[in-house]
């Protein structure tokens, strides 16, 4: 992935023109977790935008779900757009919902993959603890399917956030955050078209996380991965790119599609 703008508080990643996608990371997830995603869809009609979520830059106060989701709305007002697609894997899908809830009129189409926001130890079971490497490697592992997808990289990130107290003490904000926001309630009343991609042997947000997202949420549309863990666009990224430009054509927000906003 290409270097990112840095631009006063705004850290971000971004090619392509057209209709905006942004994309917002996960707990752990760095940008290039959404490699595939940031080449496939700019040459297709998309301008994909990836900002660095202000996770440990925050102050405690300002380290909640509810403060990350009014983040991204003033960044989509920084950056001049009108209306966006959000794209968000496992706390960032629990923002990009959130940011559903507060700012529809903000909001072309939403999707969620390994999303917290149901769950309620979706974030307790995958925050890092202070330990040894291999406890970090193996609860690295877990998150993925296939373990070969938790790199050296991966593992030695997780163990410098484990071993560093102020990012752990935000992490743990965090999770405590996105527990007492549970959006079981806010769900039905969000009519935002949704796309949710699932992992099939997703172990921090299991299956059944996703069809109670479906279940819950008017106007959703539910794909899944198979062989396929927490992070879909990292294991299987030509599968979810296929699978969510699908949903794209079929919810008519592609930029071909007759009926495109």
């Amino acid at each position: 992935m290409q270097s990112t703008n840095n631009e006063g508080k705004y850290h971000y990643y971004e090619a392509g023109e057209g209709t905006p996608i942004i994309i917002l990371h996960g707990l752990m997830g760095g940008l290039s977790n959404f490699d595939g995603v940031a080449k496939y869809f700019p040459e297709h009609g998309y301008k994909v935008i990836i900002p660095e979520l202000p996770i440990y830059t925050q102050s405690i106060l300002k380290t909640n779900v509810k403060a990350f989701a009014k983040w991204v709305k003033d960044f989509i007002t920084y950056k001049k757009l009108d209306r966006v697609i959000l794209l968000g894997n496992s706390l960032g899908g629990h923002i990009a919902l959130y940011h559903t809830k507060m700012y529809p009129e903000k909001m072309l189409g939403l999707v969620i993959t390994g999303s917290s926001g149901l769950y309620e130890s979706a974030m307790g079971d995958s925050y890092p603890r202070r330990g040894d490497k291999d406890y970090i490697r193996k609860k690295a592992q877990d998150v993925f399917y296939d373990p070969a997808i938790a790199t050296e990289d991966i593992i030695d990130e997780v163990y410098a956030v484990a071993n560093d107290r102020l990012k752990l003490i935000k992490t743990l904000t965090i999770a405590k955050s996105a527990i007492r926001h549970n959006m079981a309630k806010d769900l039905p009343k969000m009519h935002v078209p949704t796309g949710i991609i699932w992992g099939k042997q997703d172990s921090v947000t299991p299956p059944d996380v996703a069809e109670e997202f479906h279940n819950l949420l008017p106007n959703s549309n539910l794909y899944w991965i198979d062989k396929c863990g927490h992070a879909a666009m990292m294991e299987h990224p030509d599968e979810f790119n296929r699978l969510m430009h699908e949903w794209l054509k079929k919810t008519g927000i592609d930029p071909t599609s007759p009926k495109a906003p």
